[in-house]
C-alpha cells in the first residue's frame, strides 16, 4: 500500500492511496481461511470445502469487505503517525472509477485538519465579576406578586358589571343548531374572565356581565378542535350569571407562608430573597462568561477549518431566518445565503469552541453520568406525562446526548479559567446588572 501527499495548503491536505491487487488478494484470502474451518457446503464436510469453491463462493464479497478495511487501515496508521485529526469526515473516492477485479486500487482522500491550538495563560485574565443583593424593596415585590397568585375573589357590590380578571359564578347550556350537545353545560361554573381557559371570544362576552343577568353567548369552534365533531361549527351558550367576584390578593401573614411550604412569613421572605439573589448570580455569570470569551477571543488567533466556519454561519443563518419567519415550521424554503455578519460569527464560535475543547481536554474536564442524568430530567420537565419516553429516547440517541453534553462541557470549562483567572467582584444593583443583561441580547 502507497501513500502519497498531494495537497498542503493551509489546513487542507490531499493523498493518493494506492492498494494494490496483490495485497487485496491477500486479504481475500486470510478471510476465507479464517471463515473456512466453519463452512458447510452440500458434498463437503463442515471445515473441509476448497478454497477455489470458496473463492468462487464469496470472494467478491469479501473483495468489497478486504477493499474498504484496507483502505480504513491505511487512514487511521496515517492519522496515527501524522498526528492529524480532521475537522469532520474525510472525504474518500476511487479514482480508476473503471476498475476490475486484478487492477490495484487508487484512492483519493481529502480533508481539513483541525488546527494546532497556541497556549494560553489563563492566569494573565483579569474579569470582573458583577455581584447584586435583594434589597427589601424587591422581596416585598416579589412577596406581592406571589400573593397575588394566591387570590381569592369575594362579591361584587349588587348590581356591578364584570370586569376582565373578575371571577364569574355561572350556569350555561351550550347549543349547536338548536341541540345540546355532551360536555356543553355545566351548573356553578367558576370562570375568570380573560384566563383564555374557554373557546376563543367566549370570555371576552361575558365583560360587563350582572348577577341575574341571562346572556347568549355566540362562538365558533376552531377548526382543529380536538372534538371533531365540533370542530368549525358555530355553537350558541345559554348563560346565567349567578355571581360576579372581583379578585383580592390573600393577606400577607403566616397563613400565606404556609401555603407555600414556609414556617412563617419571615421564612418565606428568607426563601424569596435566596431565589432572587440565586437568579441574579445566574444572570451575572451569564455577563462574566461573554466578558471571558471576548477576551479568549482577542487573546488568541489561528487558523480554522473553512468546512467548519462555512457549516457553522449555515447554521446561524438558518436559525436566525426561522427566528425572523416563526410560520414557516419546515424547511421547504429557499436556501439562505450567510452574510458576512453572520460569517463573523462563525468565525468567532469555531475559534471559541476549538479553544475551550482543547483547554477542557488538556484539563481532562469531564461530563459525570450523574450530570447529564440532571440534565436530561431537567429536559424532560417540558414534556409532562412523556418524561419516560423522552428519557429512553435520549439514551438511545447518541447526536442528542451530544447536544445535551455540549453545554455542559463548556460550562464546567467555563468554571476552569475562571478558577485560574484574576477574578474581582464588583457589587452593583438589580438595575445596573439587568442593563448588562440586556446590552448582551444587543450585541
Amino acid at each position: 500500500m502507497q501513500v502519497t501527499e498531494t495537497l498542503n495548503e493551509g489546513l487542507k491536505r490531499e493523498y493518493a492511496i494506492t492498494v494494490s491487487a496483490a495485497e487485496l488478494e491477500e486479504k481475500v484470502n486470510e478471510k476465507l481461511a479464517e471463515a473456512q474451518p466453519e463452512i458447510e457446503m452440500k458434498g463437503f464436510r463442515k471445515g473441509k470445502v476448497p478454497m477455489p469453491l470458496l473463492k468462487k463462493q464469496f470472494g467478491q464479497r469479501l473483495l468489497g469487505e478486504a477493499m474498504q478495511e484496507t483502505i480504513d487501515g491505511a487512514m487511521n496508521q496515517h492519522f496515527e503517525a501524522s498526528g492529524d485529526k480532521p475537522a469532520l469526515q474525510p472525504e474518500v473516492k476511487m479514482t480508476n472509477e473503471d476498475w476490475k477485479e486484478g487492477d490495484d486500487v487508487n484512492v483519493e482522500m481529502s480533508y481539513e485538519k483541525l488546527p494546532e491550538i497556541p497556549e494560553v495563560d489563563l492566569k494573565s485574565i483579569s474579569l470582573e465579576k458583577m455581584t447584586a443583593k435583594a434589597g427589601d424593596d424587591e422581596v416585598d415585590e416579589a412577596l406581592k406578586n406571589l400573593a397575588e397568585t394566591a387570590q381569592d375573589f369575594k362579591a361584587r357590590d349588587e348590581g356591578a358589571a364584570a370586569e376582565d380578571g373578575d371571577q364569574v359564578v355561572f350556569d350555561f347550556v351550550g347549543k349547536v343548531d338548536g341541540e345540546a350537545f355532551e360536555g356543553g353545560s355545566a351548573e356553578d361554573y367558576p370562570l375568570v374572565l380573560g384566563s383564555g381557559s374557554f373557546i376563543p371570544g367566549f370570555e371576552e362576552q361575558l365583560v360587563g356581565a350582572k348577577a341575574g343577568e341571562e346572556k347568549d353567548v355566540t362562538v365558533t369552534f376552531p377548526e382543529e378542535y380536538q372534538a371533531e365533531h365540533l370542530a368549525g361549527k358555530e355553537a350558541v351558550f345559554s348563560c346565567t350569571i349567578k355571581e360576579v367576584k372581583e379578585p383580592v390578593a390573600a393577606e400577607l401573614d403566616d397563613e400565606l407562608a404556609k401555603k407555600f411550604g414556609a414556617e412563617s412569613l419571615d421564612a418565606l421572605k428568607e426563601q424569596i430573597r435566596e431565589r432572587l439573589e440565586a437568579e441574579y448570580a445566574g444572570a451575572a455569570r451569564q455577563v462574566t462568561k461573554r466578558a471571558l470569551l471576548d477576551k479568549l477571543d482577542e487573546m488568541v488567533k489561528f487558523d480554522l477549518p473553512p468546512t467548519l466556519v462555512e457549516a457553522e454561519a449555515k447554521q446561524i443563518a438558518h436559525q436566525l431566518w426561522h427566528e425572523e419567519n416563526p410560520d414557516v415550521e419546515g424547511h421547504d424554503h429557499p436556501e439562505i445565503e450567510p452574510t458576512d455578519e453572520h460569517n463573523k460569527l462563525a468565525e468567532r464560535r469555531v475559534r471559541l469552541g476549538l479553544l475551550l475543547a482543547e483547554l477542557g481536554q488538556k484539563a481532562e474536564v469531564q461530563v459525570s453520568d450523574a450530570e447529564m442524568t440532571q440534565a436530561i430530567m431537567n429536559q424532560a420537565r417540558q414534556y409532562p406525562g412523556q418524561e419516560r419516553q423522552f428519557f429512553e429516547f435520549v439514551q438511545q440517541n447518541q447526536q442528542m446526548q451530544q447536544q445535551m453534553r455540549a453545554p455542559i462541557f463548556e460550562d464546567k470549562v467555563v468554571d476552569y479559567i475562571l478558577e485560574l483567572a484574576e477574578v474581582t467582584e464588583k457589587e452593583v444593583s438589580k438595575e445596573e446588572l439587568e442593563k448588562a443583561v440586556e446590552e448582551l441580547d444587543e450585541e
